[in-house]
């Protein structure tokens, strides 16, 4: 997540008054993370950039309707997951199997962020790697998917992903420990050096 340069509350009440300065700071903030949630979740770049635009469009027509009191991060992954969400069904409703990383794609990406401590070959092992857990992220049922990329990947507590996903406190337990014990068998020795430390 980017570094925030206003309180939270600043920046909502920013949102609610439509000012451009809180739309601005809203996108500096949250961009990377909503479009790696969603890359993670859809397994497709583009269709990860068009989410997370889909995501601040869908801020700015319904910011009318937050809670105050409530988390705005929390609020942003509820209509980014939504948004991911349709995006999968209208594949399915036309036929499309779910997208893996291709290597024109993880090039594509590592030019879209580049890494200033460059060194071949661990980038290539690094590349490598994101494509295997990403293609055996794609292979774990959406429903536990999301718990683990929410939770491993972008970091949310366990409070939060049940907010974003509506769902029961241990319904969020199980559904990352099944969806963990998934990618684990997916990817057997690379998921314990990457995750196995990883504290709950």
């Amino acid at each position: 997540m980017g570094r925030a340069t206003m309180d939270e509350q600043t920046l909502i009440e920013l949102l609610i008054e439509r000012k451009e300065e809180g739309f601005r700071e809203l996108m500096r903030v949250y961009k990377d993370d909503l479009v790696n949630f969603a890359y993670r979740f859809l397994g497709s770049y583009d269709d990860a950039v068009d989410a997370a635009q889909e995501t601040f469009i869908r801020v700015f027509r319904f910011i009318d309707t937050f809670q105050q009191g409530a988390r705005l991060r929390t609020w942003l992954y509820t209509i980014a997951r939504n948004v991911a969400l349709s995006m999968l069904e209208k594949r399915k409703q036309r036929g499309m199997l779910p997208l893996t990383v291709s290597d024109e794609e993880g090039q594509e990406l590592e030019r879209e962020i580049p890494d200033e401590s460059y060194m071949p070959d661990r980038a290539v092992d690094a590349t490598i790697v994101a494509q295997q857990i990403q293609k055996a992220l794609m292979k774990v049922p959406p429903v536990y998917r999301e718990a683990v990329v929410l939770r491993d990947i972008e970091g949310l507590s366990y409070e939060e992903i049940a907010d974003v996903c509506q769902v029961e406190l241990g319904t969020v337990k199980s559904r990352i420990n099944r969806g963990r014990s998934m990618l684990q068998e997916l990817l057997r020795d690379l998921y314990e050096e990457l995750f196995g430390n990883k504290s709950s």
